[in-house]
């Protein structure tokens, strides 16, 4: 046995690529070839970490981890939800404004290329139901009511969740880091709840086997090294955050104040059944995280979540809006490379007290 350890997803890009989506439509065939150098680039840096499962970085998801699957459509407008920020940017959703809602490009798409290059297991994020809710306006669209609009995006959403898994995704994770900004929006649990019973529609579509393969992220958001919802109490989000039926959850917890009080909270509400990979690196932040202090963070970790049930990941994607040129790419896969490296050494001191304890028995 070892502690399993995971990215979240979004690498930033490299200059050439932005100046390219700077001045072209990102769908434009002539830099067909820029993203392809970008993802060979990004998948053989990830591997050079040592990491033992990788992702392409998001580096075609334009133009963030949010609205991939839905840009360009026709029938949308982009004056829709407004996500703020600490820093005091926003960014914004299309609107739907006529039916039928259907994804433009499925997540397989990038999988697809990335497993041309990778040697080792590669894992894809996508967007929740949740998420993607939020286009559907506050009245009525006419002629394709709300109920329509939910049949369409759960079909939407699982037949991109089972093209990922049918392409050999090593896990798909669904991003949802619009729960804890849930409770900001609206305190008095709703809308959260709303969110968690529409992502549990979804996630009912799945058997156990195809559910130990998919996972759900939180976080508070990271964007030009701000978030949008780190104030909230994770005591508001937690306890139902882990009613959902996915088998691994990825958690945001290196920026917490109050690490320990945390995982009392995670431990109090985690299912025999899950596995937290908790975050042990901070993206926002430019300070390099040790291999020696990532092992720590386990290790305090691992006194409140069984090591059966233990896994790390980075708090964030490094660049999950593509324009955050925040963090570098050398900084990114550091950072990687040192959460790698501490996980091993955790590891290295829990097994060691495993064959102490097992002798002096």
């Amino acid at each position: 046995m070892t502690i399993p350890t995971e990215p979240i997803g979004s690498i930033p890009r490299p200059p050439e690529l932005l100046e390219a989506l700077a001045n072209n439509d990102p769908l434009d065939p002539r830099i067909d070839h820029l993203y392809e150098n970008a993802i060979r680039d990004t998948i053989a840096e990830f591997e050079a970490t040592g990491s033992p499962v990788i992702t392409d970085g998001e580096q075609k998801k334009y133009h963030n981890f949010w609205t991939y699957s839905v840009h360009g459509l026709t029938n949308t407008t982009p004056d829709g939800f407004t996500i703020p920020f600490q820093a005091g940017h926003c960014r914004r959703m299309p609107k739907l404004v006529s039916g039928p809602f259907r994804y433009r490009v499925y997540a397989d798409q990038y999988l697809d290329v990335a497993m041309r290059y990778a040697r080792v297991p590669v894992k894809q994020a996508v967007i929740s139901p949740s998420a993607l809710s939020l286009m559907y306006p506050a009245d009525d669209i006419p002629g394709y009511s709300r109920a329509e609009f939910i049949d369409d995006l759960l079909n939407e959403h699982e037949t991109e969740v089972r093209r990922c898994l049918n392409r050999g995704a090593h896990k798909v994770q669904i991003d949802f880091t619009e729960g804890r900004l849930a409770i900001k929006l609206d305190p008095t649990g709703k809308l959260l709840n709303s969110f968690i019973d529409l992502n549990n529609l979804a996630l009912s579509r799945f058997n156990p086997e195809e559910l130990m393969r998919i996972g759900v992220h939180t976080c508070p958001g990271g964007d030009w090294d701000s978030t949008h919802s780190a104030e909230v109490d994770y005591a508001e989000l937690l306890p139902s955050l882990f009613q959902l039926k996915a088998r691994n959850f990825y958690i945001a917890l290196a920026t917490e104040q109050d690490r320990v009080r945390v995982l009392k909270i995670i431990r109090a509400h985690m299912k025999p059944e899950q596995r937290i990979f908790i975050g042990v690196t901070a993206p926002i932040e430019a300070r390099m995280e040790t291999p020696e202090e990532i092992r720590d963070r386990v290790l305090e970790a691992a006194e409140y979540i069984s090591v059966d049930q233990l896994g790390t990941t980075d708090d964030c994607g490094f660049s999950p809006f593509c324009d955050d040129t925040s963090t570098s790419r050398d900084t990114a896969f550091r950072k990687i490379q040192a959460r790698v490296l501490g996980t091993a050494l955790a590891w290295k001191v829990i097994s060691g007290q495993s064959v102490m304890e097992t002798s002096i028995t």
